[in-house]
């Protein structure tokens, strides 16, 4: 690892750190539009928001980070040619019916099945479904942070990188990175705009 002090205070979250990594990205992530669409009542998103990440952090090929004091998190995968990151939710069957989601489970699985249709699997790469910063952080580089020290790794891997980005602002973000759209944005129904985003290793 580089000893460049301007992301020296990102690091790996263990098994201790899971529930600080739940904790951020729900709280970073409770008014986004996109997860508002998926949980449009206020009073339960935060509990939905909970269920939707505690797999994704379960994932064998899933990396958790955290930056500063707890103040950002995100989650990486590391996937070879083939490999889909998008499984089913086990709390979204393909009926779409939930016990846990309910009536938002049809829009968690059609979501699912428009990014998993888009997502590149030719070549091995990382993916990073999700980086979140709490509120009162955001805007004071802790997401670039992140971002350079993860890449940094997947560089010198030879390793591209995917992503979505879910918002203009998290786009720009991207594009300062490196990462370039990749074809049109995804859109489900009446959902916010996905971004779709690819970044060739730099060697």
């Amino acid at each position: 690892m580089t000893a460049d002090t301007s992301y020296a205070y990102v690091r790996r979250a263990n098994d201790a750190d899971r529930q600080a990594v739940l904790d951020v990205l729900t709280e970073a992530f409770m008014n986004d539009p996109l997860v508002c669409w998926l949980f449009p009542k206020a009073g339960e998103r935060g509990l939905l928001q909970r269920h939707f990440y505690r797999p994704l952090l379960a994932h064998p090929a899933s990396e958790a980070y955290l930056v500063g004091r707890r103040e950002g998190a995100s989650v990486w995968m590391t996937l070879a040619a083939g490999q889909a990151p998008h499984e089913e939710h086990p709390d979204v069957p393909e009926s779409g019916r939930s016990t846990v989601f309910g009536e938002n489970g049809a829009r968690l699985l059609a979501l699912g099945q428009a990014l998993a249709q888009r997502h590149p699997d030719r070549e091995a790469h990382v993916y990073l479904p999700c980086m979140g910063v709490l509120g009162g952080r955001q805007g004071a580089g802790l997401g670039s942070a992140m971002l350079r020290h993860r890449l940094e790794r997947a560089d010198a891997d030879g390793l591209a990188a995917y992503l979505e980005a879910s918002s203009p602002r998290s786009r720009a973000l991207y594009q300062r990175h490196g990462f370039e759209d990749l074809r049109e944005p995804v859109r489900v129904a009446d959902s916010p705009l996905l971004w779709p985003m690819w970044r060739q290793p730099r060697r």
